[in-house]
């Protein structure tokens, strides 16, 4: 059990319940990285470039993550507290900076939360052809969007969110179940490419240049969060804060290859000129290498599996981010309710709940909206967990961390630097015109992001200034709040 601070100041005993333990907490994390993207994106990037190429970019892309995820492993073990980089970030940069932080990775997890719940209608669609054209009610980007195709999206986020509501344990419980079974689809497709690959499919290796390798190294970002849902669960893990940082680094190492996996056997069922015509390639990959619809379709209830084990993960994870913001005061009190008898926080929950219920209604075209909207967010806010990574250790080098990257000071600091450095130009690279080799989004992308963070920064620009960071900057934040709503109460009072 844990003591938390309330948006007045006071303790709230025994918020959270342990229920995790090694197994379910490797499988929330790695699940959650590993949503639909395998099947429904695989064909482009080996268009985009070529079959080494796109190796090559989940092979530096996944260097980056694995960077990214030593830092939060140090971290976590330090500060094992629901919310994660609120924490860190409270702690090394102060609570404007930590709202900016937290706020901006909550919007990575909401849109891959919409990303699956728009990926489901369309799964079912290809199980079931013609759902989308049954009832039709409008068109978005060129897609119809059909009344029985949208209600399978609002179905599949009702019974997550529900799932969801009933706390950690049940949560757990269904996501081991489902990498279970996500694992053995992967290998059935390690199957399918040794009876029925073919390397000559291989070629060309590269293509697309320095530009196709920069789409594909872009949706890593995406496709890799996920690992820190640990953090945020911390507080629900009953394993000691060392195992936490070990389990976090072992989620990322699978996840890395289970996508290199993927995108070789893909690769060796036919040309990448082929495979980008195919609606979900991994799924047609596995069809052709084997001779029958039935393996698609296997390969298809591994995406569905994929679908829910990531959005359980981020729900999990945005929810106990709001719900930390919330009780630091920085956003609405409403969020840091926590249910009374699942304690979970059930309004923080229902609040992200209600988003995935309309994502379905935009259509197909959300997916890619989806991903690239919540791309920079994503690194974004690993950068500003691997600066206050570095910070911690020039100010606060006597923190306990059960959880130490490298074995001295140097090393450690080598790791957040490069870490830092790393976030900071893959960030750059979604600003168009401003690097030499830049990601163009569509409009919809740049406005999702942007809607977002300017919320974020409004609240953050509410917050008073001048608190520094520090091991107590959320007490201190929190007595400041409680002063100026009685200085207010007194005003009102007054007049």
């Amino acid at each position: 059990m844990t003591s938390e601070r309330t948006a007045t100041g006071h303790h709230r005993e025994g918020v959270f319940v342990k229920a995790m333990g090694t197994v379910d907490a490797l499988f929330v994390g790695f699940g959650a990285m590993i949503g639909f993207g395998w099947i429904t994106l695989t064909g482009g990037w080996l268009s985009s470039a070529g079959t080494w190429g796109a190796i090559l970019a989940f092979v530096v892309g996944g260097a980056i993550m694995m960077l990214v995820g030593l830092v939060y492993s140090e971290l976590v073990s330090a500060m094992p507290r629901a919310g994660g980089e609120h924490n860190y970030l409270m702690r090394g940069m102060g609570p404007r900076w930590s709202l900016v932080g937290s706020w901006a990775i909550t919007g990575g997890y909401i849109t891959v939360i919409m990303f699956e719940a728009v990926a489901t209608p369309r799964t079912f669609d290809y199980l079931f052809p013609g759902l989308a054209s049954l009832m039709p009610m409008y068109e978005v980007a060129g897609f119809q969007v059909g009344l029985p195709w949208a209600l399978v999206g609002v179905v599949a986020a009702v019974v997550v969110t529900w799932i969801n509501i009933r706390g950690v344990k049940i949560t757990s419980l269904v996501q081991t179940f489902v990498v279970s079974f996500l694992l053995l689809v992967a290998a059935v497709l390690v199957f399918g490419g040794a009876v029925g690959g073919d390397v000559a499919n291989t070629e060309p290796a590269f293509a697309g240049g320095a530009a196709g390798f920069a789409i594909v190294l872009g949706a890593v970002p995406f496709l890799f969060v996920g690992f820190d849902v640990i953090p945020q669960a911390a507080e629900e893990i009953d394993l000691p804060p060392r195992r936490i940082g070990r389990v976090l680094i072992l989620s990322v190492a699978m996840a890395v290859a289970f996508y290199l996996v993927v995108i070789y056997v893909t690769s060796l069922a036919r040309p990448a000129s082929e495979l980008a015509a195919f609606d979900l390639a991994t799924a047609d990959a596995l069809t052709v290498m084997l001779g029958s619809e039935v393996w698609g379709r296997i390969v298809i209830a591994g995406g569905l599996a994929g679908i829910l084990t990531s959005w359980i993960g981020f729900l999990l994870g945005a929810s106990r981010l709001l719900w930390a913001m919330s009780t630091s005061g920085m956003i609405p009190a409403w969020f840091g309710h926590i249910h009374p008898r699942y304690k979970t926080p059930s309004n923080a929950i229902l609040f992200i709940g209600a988003l995935s219920v309309i994502a379905p209604f935009g259509g197909t075209a959300v997916l890619g909206w989806a991903v690239d909207g919540g791309s920079p967010m994503i690194v974004l806010a690993y950068a500003l967990v691997a600066i206050s990574f570095c910070l911690l250790r020039v100010k606060d080098p006597g923190m306990e961390r059960p959880f130490r990257v490298g074995s001295g000071r140097t090393t450690g600091m080598a790791v957040g630097i490069a870490a830092s450095v790393l976030c900071v130009i893959l960030f750059l690279l979604y600003i168009p015109g401003l690097t030499p080799i830049s990601i163009t989004l569509a409009w919809q992308s740049y406005a999702i992001f942007a809607a977002w963070m300017i919320v974020g920064i409004v609240f953050a620009s509410r917050l008073p200034g001048g608190i520094k960071a520090g091991p107590e900057t959320e007490a201190i934040l929190l007595s400041e709040i409680a002063a100026r709503r009685q200085k207010a109460e007194r005003a009102r009072a007054g007049g």
